[in-house]
């Protein structure tokens, strides 16, 4: 898909997509989101925003009060922050191609992004396990999160089920038109939500080692059929494919949009989320394929993942 955008694209070498903000730190993320709302509402409203943003990275951090900190490595805060970009970037393209979605809804749509993993963590008198036992009912988590905490989050009464649909929408065996969205425009939001939650995801450079997490979070929900770190390897290269047709089918293509961002304020003629994805595939097969070493060796990341692991038990 192209988008009709005023004057000349520059012609750019492909960057990587984590290249373009830096995401070390959530307030860069919040910022490169502001900055895109103010171009298509106002940017003072974005303050409510910004308080969720907060009050998100408290919660996720162990300050909020009744809660700890988050203790899953795979669906973290910097994956609720990556999830939070990746919304505002298939908005911005979405808006850039002359369609509407309403101020109230999209600052909605921005705080159902930072909670929509926040069934994860445990409330301070669990003890037992990691928040990954909740994988399975992660998503309803959230939803009761928001209605018990929705005026500390500064949410009307009225917009909490609002925004536990789109949570919903981010439910990977969800069927969306089980979901009650009051208009057609709530569904898109929904839509967006659930693209960027895997778009978020899977283009993130440290994915491929970020999957050891994930089959440790698997494990402990007593997930079946994930024996051993290599099936969490192979099997993602069949959730690509599932990811690719629930983005196109169940989302109605909403990725497209993201291509439209990265021309209109990159200059780069690419959907970076789908080259860094395609590449993290690509990269997954010759694993899969090459039987003469550890797969672990092949991981450029093996740092950052003993460093992990190692946060990951304290």
């Amino acid at each position: 898909m192209r988008c009709a955008v005023a004057g000349v694209l520059v012609k750019k070498e492909i960057v990587q997509l984590s290249n373009l903000v830096d995401s070390s730190k959530p307030k860069n993320i919040v910022a490169e989101v502001k900055k895109i709302f103010s171009f298509h509402y106002t940017e003072r409203h974005f303050s409510r925003i910004s308080k969720a943003a907060t009050l998100a990275i408290n919660l996720f951090e162990g300050r909020f009060p009744g809660y700890q900190s988050c203790n899953t490595v795979y669906h973290d805060l910097e994956h609720t922050m990556a999830a939070l970009l990746g919304v505002a970037r298939l908005l911005d393209g979405y808006l850039i191609r002359g369609r509407t979605l309403s101020e109230p809804l999209v600052i909605n749509l921005f705080i159902a992004t930072l909670l929509h993993d926040c069934g994860y963590i445990q409330e301070s008198w669990d003890t037992e396990g990691t928040g990954a036992k909740h994988t399975d009912s992660h998503v309803e988590r959230s939803v009761r999160f928001v209605e018990k905490n929705h005026e500390a989050f500064g949410i009307a009464a009225g917009d909490a089920p609002v925004i536990g649909s789109l949570i919903r929408s981010t439910g990977l065996s969800v069927n969306m038109d089980d979901i009650p969205f009051r208009s057609p425009e709530e569904r898109v939001a929904g839509a967006l939500l659930g693209t960027a939650d895997l778009l978020g995801q899977m283009s993130d450079r440290k994915y491929l080692e970020k999957l050891l997490f994930l089959y440790q979070e698997f494990r402990e929900a007593g997930i079946a059929g994930f024996n051993t770190e290599f099936d969490i390897i192979r099997k993602t290269v069949d959730f690509y494919e599932m990811t690719k047709k629930r983005m196109n089918e169940s989302y109605g293509g909403l990725y497209k949009y993201a291509r439209c961002h990265f021309q209109k304020r990159n200059g780069i003629d690419e959907n970076l989320y789908l080259v860094a994805i395609n590449r993290h595939i690509d990269y997954l097969h010759r694993i899969i394929d090459d039987s003469s070493t550890n797969f672990r060796k092949k991981l450029k990341r093996a740092d950052w993942v003993n460093h992990a692991h190692s946060f990951a038990r304290h």
